[in-house]
């Protein structure tokens, strides 16, 4: 049972020095390794880590081929600058050969936690001989899995599953217990830029999450420059998260007075605290309008924009 810590009840200070000390006693004088992705959760761990362990920490970007457009290289650099050497692992091949010919979400989910855990950290860890894998798993990630809503990537143990006996090694999540408001407060008292602290939430699964149906490089690169659009329009909304969606069927367009079967988007932009609970954010219609216009113009075979409407419940967040 984990024992939750609200906003309300958190002092970041006193909270940051029991993890320093946590993390210490179960890494002792041996190696851990991080697993940053550049979100606020594995952002904020990265940090954690960096002030426990110093040299004794090893952080691991791992390109998955999933990400944001330029994100590993951004993430690596801005961490340079706060005094946290990163190496980019390449794993993108690794990642879409065990996504291919699976559309069933948990499916892929459970391809991707293999993948990520197993073989990309699992030989991580086996070169480095590392006792510990640092992760930023917060308590929205257990409520959803153990919910049955979605199998998020990183949680194991509320699952009946051993870490260390499915991948040989431990993992420590010194975020567990907190939502993401407070990890928000955390990583701005760890000393995080605005930037890191005040981003929007990413998933786990990254892109995959967003593309409905099978996962290849190709569908990846349509969601990942929609996701370009989607970003630069919503930023000054100050909504908790917004996104852009691949759907899987064809629909009809005109392009050049021709018909035109093209790929459709569907943009979601979501009020929320904790992301428990979430309300579609009421863009005004000219903002709809832009979205629609700059997917179109920008990413190649789309030729439909919706936007949902429908609040979590019964929606959940991501689509996938």
């Amino acid at each position: 049972m984990i024992t939750e810590i609200t906003v309300q009840q958190l002092h970041p200070e006193p909270f940051i020095h029991d993890k320093i000390r946590e993390i210490k006693d179960a890494v002792g004088e041996g190696t851990a390794i991080n697993a940053l992705s550049g979100g606020v959760d594995s952002s904020a761990v990265t940090l954690l880590g960096h002030r426990a362990l110093g040299r004794q920490l090893k952080t691991i970007f791992v390109d998955n081929g999933l990400m944001r457009e330029g994100e590993p290289e951004r993430v690596a650099a801005l961490f340079g600058t706060l005094g946290v050497p990163v190496e980019i692992v390449d794993a993108r091949e690794e990642f879409f050969t065990a996504l291919k010919g699976i559309t069933e979400p948990e499916a892929k989910r459970e391809a991707i936690t293999q993948t990520f855990y197993r073989d990309v950290f699992g030989r991580i860890v086996r070169t480095s001989k590392a006792r510990c894998l640092l992760q930023g798993t917060i308590l929205t990630d257990v409520d959803e899995t153990v919910a049955g809503i979605k199998r998020q990537h990183n949680v194991f143990e509320q699952l009946g599953i051993d870490p260390q006996k499915a991948f040989g090694y431990r993992i420590l999540e010194p975020l567990i217990q907190l939502r993401k408001d407070g990890v928000r407060r955390v990583g701005e008292a760890l000393g995080l830029p605005a930037e890191l602290f005040e981003r929007i939430p990413f998933p786990g699964p990254a892109l995959s999450a967003r593309v409905i149906g099978e996962v290849t490089p190709e569908r990846i690169e349509t969601v990942r420059k929609a996701t370009v659009v989607v970003e630069r329009i919503l930023r000054s909304t100050k909504a908790f998260q917004y996104m852009a969606i691949l759907h899987e069927d064809r629909v009809t367009g005109m392009r050049d007075g021709r018909r035109d079967f093209g790929q459709q988007i569907e943009v979601r932009c979501w009020d929320s605290v904790d992301a428990r609970t979430a309300s579609p954010t009421r863009l005004p219609f000219d903002t709809l309008e832009e979205l629609a216009a700059g997917i179109i113009r920008e990413v190649p075979g789309v030729v439909s924009v919706t936007y949902n409407i429908a609040s979590k419940p019964p929606s959940t967040i991501e689509a996938i």
